[in-house]
């Protein structure tokens, strides 16, 4: 042991003494974490496995040999490294709460549960049910909650308070307006730490701007509802689906205004997005440390119990909003109270404070590094263009009401039933298919949703073989969001593997502000595809639906056209890794590799990637970002006065 702890210093210094080696072993460390993770279920590190040997085999040329001392120390030096990272984080979370856990409560556990909840292949850091670590699950299932408790309320509530049209738009967009700002948040947390944590004191500081904006709320303003008396508004057939929140009842005299029920929300929101991407940031961290056998269940399971919490609450919500005994203000109570509960497991969190934090401009650099890979341009723009073409047929909601003559209870539970099967198809990737093909699951997610996408022209045209118009909608509607769920994953955990270590809050948080708005690119054009054809609402109640049939094969077409781009994404997790190597015949420049292998045959790294390619994926991002916030302020600036 002792000479291993030599040999791992001396490495540690020739790293600390080259800035080239360190460089190159920076560069190997997040693409040999496979190997070295797989260990014995310390995270790889300890004794008795064989990480050393796993690494160096590319290190060897055919002939058994080692390659030259430079590069030797460089590998010794990349794993000692890493085993740092693995031993010390195991460290970390050795806590008063852990020791206590293991002494109390895990001997009382049945063998069966220990084993299913905490089993001896997987990583201590990476049991997300330890004290430690149980924070990381309740971030994510809070923010399912709060989503969901949080919907029907901007739906409904704005309608009581007279709000225009435009206002509505403004209300729903404040809340979501502070996501565009994910990029800087995960930046500051890397960069910033706050009384010497990176991740935690961020969090307990978003969620407790998210409650102190509700309490707050409840505080300078009245939020219950009266019985309305009289009628006489002439406003009952404007608003006939709404007629319990409109003509049953009246906002109290002290009801908040529109500046300050959004002043309140834009407050809520801030706080909600920044506590989501501290969970987004530690997450991928801890990802790295997952042994092969397991790797993406951090994940999945995180994000199931984000779709669980959406699943439960928003149902919840609607009949607490509804009910005469509850109503907007005890929701508004439960979305105060929400993010409290996470402050005591956010305190039990493991998280080592006053660690090296690398300065803003090695950091910026390791994220230029990291975006000029082919690793990570090709995917993530497979991923931008995939979700620009989901252009959905915008009419679609208009036809259900004017056409068929759903009302908003109708309409309503397509979100209930689209919530849970939303969470099952995060379920069966996770325990189905997570070792398929991320191909294949895209390929046949997209025709099946093609497919179903294409059955609307047999509702349009009444052909709907003796099934309830509303049962054969409701199917289309709610499988899509099963095959949604299903496909979420595989993108969250690709993003996780492109993470350079040391800038996972920045760097998590661009991928998924590129993937956020190209979304919401997509909503944008689905609104300028609406004047191709005439599909308005006096035109659909004349009967005329030809401009609704050709929208919905125009849609339903570019949505399955994604599919031609399908080769971008990798096939699986070890496919992605290798983009980040080129063949040594294909490579002009000598100057911009490190030999990894076999100099006719084998492997070399590519140093510098791709500039051009770096550069579009910035231009993409930073312009996404600047669509994003336009879009939002001004709609909130200017929505409101028309």
């Amino acid at each position: 042991m002792e000479t291993d702890n030599h040999r791992s210093s001396e490495s540690l210094s020739l790293i600390s003494s080259k800035k080239t080696t360190m460089e190159t072993a920076t560069r190997m460390i997040p693409f040999e974490t496979e190997k070295i993770s797989n260990g014995t279920g310390d995270g790889g590190g300890g004794e008795g496995s064989n990480s050393d040997d796993l690494y160096y085999e590319n290190f060897r040329d055919e002939g058994g040999g080692e390659r030259d001392g430079e590069r030797r120390d460089i590998a010794a030096a990349a794993v000692a490294t890493l085993k740092c990272v693995v031993s010390s984080s195991e460290r970390v979370q050795e806590s008063y709460c852990d020791k206590c856990f293991e002494r109390t409560f895990l001997p009382i556990l049945p063998i069966f549960l220990r084993r299913h909840f905490f089993p001896p292949t997987i990583p201590s850091t990476v049991q997300l049910l330890r004290p430690s670590n149980i924070a990381i699950p309740m971030c994510y299932l809070s923010v399912g909650i709060l989503q969901g408790l949080s919907g029907p309320l901007i739906n409904v509530y704005p309608l009581l308070l007279a709000a225009t049209e435009a206002q509505q738009t403004t209300i729903s967009q404040i809340r979501s307006l502070p996501a565009s700002f994910k990029l800087p948040f995960g930046f500051l947390s890397d960069n910033v730490p706050l009384y010497g944590y990176r991740r935690k004191s961020y969090m307990m500081l978003g969620w407790c701007l998210s409650s102190l904006s509700m309490l707050l709320l409840l505080t300078v303003s009245d939020l219950s509802r009266v019985v309305h008396t009289s009628n006489n508004d002439g406003d009952d057939d404007e608003n006939n689906d709404d007629g319990e929140y409109n003509s049953g009842y009246d906002p109290s005299p002290n009801a908040p205004s529109i500046p300050l029920f959004g002043a309140a929300l834009l407050l809520y929101g801030t706080g909600f997005w920044l506590a989501d991407v501290m969970g987004d940031s530690i997450v991928a961290e801890k990802a790295k440390l997952e042994p092969i056998s397991s790797r993406g269940h951090l994940q999945s399971t995180c994000y199931a119990s984000r779709f669980f919490g959406l699943m439960v609450a928003y149902p919840l919500s609607t009949y607490l909003y509804s009910s005469p005994s509850y109503g907007p203000s005890f929701v508004v109570k439960l979305m105060a109270t929400v993010p409290l509960l996470n402050i005591p497991f956010i305190f039990m969190l493991g998280e080592k404070r006053n660690v090296y934090v690398a300065s803003t401009k090695e950091q910026c650099l390791e994220i230029w590094s990291t975006v000029r890979s082919r690793a990570v341009w090709q995917p993530m723009g497979f991923v931008y263009l995939y979700n620009v073409l989901q252009i959905g047929n915008a009419a679609w909601k208009e036809f259900l009401r004017t056409v068929l003559h759903f009302g908003d209870v109708q309409l309503n539970a397509f979100g209930i039933v689209a919530n849970i099967l939303l969470y099952v198809g995060v379920l069966s990737y996770k325990h189905c298919l997570m070792d398929t093909s991320w191909r294949s699951v895209y390929v046949w997610c997209t025709l099946l949703n093609g497919a179903l996408s294409l059955l609307q022209l047999l509702l349009i045209s009444g052909n709907t073989f003796g099934i309830d118009p509303y049962v054969f909608a409701m199917g289309d509607e709610v499988f899509a969001d099963f095959l949604t769920g299903v496909q979420f994953l595989p993108t969250t955990i690709m993003m996780v593997h492109l993470c350079p270590p040391g800038s996972e809050g920045a760097s998590y948080a661009m991928f998924t502000t590129v993937n956020n708005s190209a979304m919401g690119l997509a909503n944008a054009l689905s609104t300028k595809v609406l004047h191709i054809w005439d599909v308005s609402k006096e035109t659909l109640m004349n009967g005329e639906y030809d401009g609704m049939m050709k929208l919905t094969i125009l849609t339903s077409l570019v949505q399955m056209s994604g599919v031609l781009f399908v080769r971008w994404l990798p096939a699986t997790k070890e496919e992605l890794m290798d983009l980040g190597w080129r063949k040594s015949s294909s490579l002009s420049n000598e100057d911009n590799i490190e030999d990894v292998g076999n100099e006719t045959g084998g492997k070399r790294w590519r140093k510098d990637g791709s500039i051009l390619g770096g550069t579009i994926f910035l231009v993409i991002t930073f312009l996404s970002v600047a669509f994003a916030i336009v879009v939002g302020v001004g709609n909130v600036l200017f929505g409101g006065s028309s």
